[in-house]
């Protein structure tokens, strides 16, 4: 039976050429993209549903979310894991749906803090949560090697919150899992808000203000047209240039560098009153993934719950790595199969987007975000 969302290309089959592809961190795409960050999604379910991921209409009680038989094992995600990290990945972020919904996910963390990257320093290990268990299980995640995490927040005000994540789930909880993570130490931890226009751009200023001083990064993301049932219209989207501006009217920002290559978020440090970027006071970042296309240097690869490889977020088909997983195949063969499917990448979706109009219509369904992550 296939379980992959409706309307979705059928995964390309991931073969095993009979010409190498040497793992010795040198991989590049067709435009020179190396492969350092991977995104793993861990389950696609989630306890909310938010109109910009999971419509309520769309993923609803008669939804067909992928059997226990489907994902794959703890020990398949790190054995993958291992040979992306052959080409060169230094990051592992861990995603969902909501991520915490995975039983025993302290066993998968354990399992990835225990590798090492190709020069023998551990792994970026981090993970994307909506909050809602975060209060409960960030100590076992602390103690399994989880490193950091990023908490989705689309705003304080409490009628707002509840509105976006239609669950009717309260913003104190997610608040309470932000502290809880604190104070385990899982941090620096960003909060990520998507600002849709006309839902909740009246949050930007108190979120700041929040968040200022706090030793957290506050992240705005613009409304994205990931997949096929979110409804995304371009009056929907805030650019990242206005949210700018209007934090800019109250709170004075100065631009800063990028903190590493490939980096999506624009970064923007809170001024003093000479100017000056005051560390004390923390920063901002926006990601402008639909009016500043940021595909010349993505060097990211994605990872379904049920094995298929994803090379953008806004993919129409995938690879199938986990018919090679279950059919036998040697490590050798998985990271030479990786090797050639990254070789191939040409992948520029928000670029193309950009040239040819906001309005353009897919001709073909998108992945999910719910089903590979964000």
């Amino acid at each position: 039976m296939d379980h992959r969302p409706k309307g979705l290309a059928v995964p390309a089959a991931a073969s095993m050429p009979t010409t190498r592809v040497q793992a010795n961190g040198l991989l590049a795409d067709t435009r020179g993209r190396s492969l350092r960050d991977l995104r793993i999604s861990v389950t696609d379910r989630c306890n909310f549903r938010c109109n910009y991921c999971m419509p309520k209409e769309i993923f609803d009680k008669d939804y067909a979310y992928l059997p226990h038989t489907a994902l794959l094992s703890f020990e398949e995600i790190t054995r993958l894991a291992r040979q992306f990290i052959a080409h060169g990945v230094q990051k592992i972020r861990l995603t969902g749906g909501e991520p915490l919904l995975r039983k025993n996910l302290e066993q998968l963390i354990a399992q990835l803090a225990a590798l090492r990257t190709l020069d023998g320093t551990p792994l970026d290990i981090t993970l994307t949560t909506n909050g809602s268990l975060l209060a409960r299980k960030a100590a076992a995640l602390r103690a399994a090697g989880l490193q950091r995490v990023t908490v989705s927040l689309d705003g304080l005000d409490d009628a707002v919150f509840r509105a976006m994540n239609d669950v009717d789930f309260p913003v104190a909880d997610v608040l309470a899992g932000i502290e809880a993570a604190r104070a385990v130490g899982l941090g620096p931890i960003k909060i990520n808000m998507v600002v849709k226009r006309g839902t909740n751009e009246q949050e930007i200023l108190p979120m700041a203000r929040h968040f200022m001083g706090s030793g957290m990064v506050l992240r705005f993301i613009e409304y994205m047209d990931v997949g096929a049932t979110n409804g995304w219209r371009m009056n929907e989207v805030m650019p990242s240039s206005e949210v700018v501006r209007l934090i800019q009217s109250e709170l004075p920002l100065v631009p800063l560098e990028a903190s590493q290559p490939g980096e999506t978020a624009q970064r923007w440090g809170y001024a003093d009153a000479q100017g000056r970027h005051d560390p004390g006071l923390g920063e901002i970042g926006v990601i402008s993934s639909v009016t500043q296309a940021f595909c010349h240097s993505c060097n990211r690869a994605r990872l379904s719950t049920e094995g298929q490889l994803y090379l953008c977020l806004f993919a129409e088909k995938g690879y199938d790595l986990r018919s090679l997983l279950r059919g036998g195949a040697s490590d050798a063969d998985l990271a030479n199969a990786i090797g050639h499917i990254w070789q191939g990448r040409a992948d520029n979706y928000s670029e193309s987007r950009s040239q040819l109009g906001p309005d353009t219509g897919a001709p073909v369904k998108r992945v999910e975000m719910s089903y590979i992550g964000g």
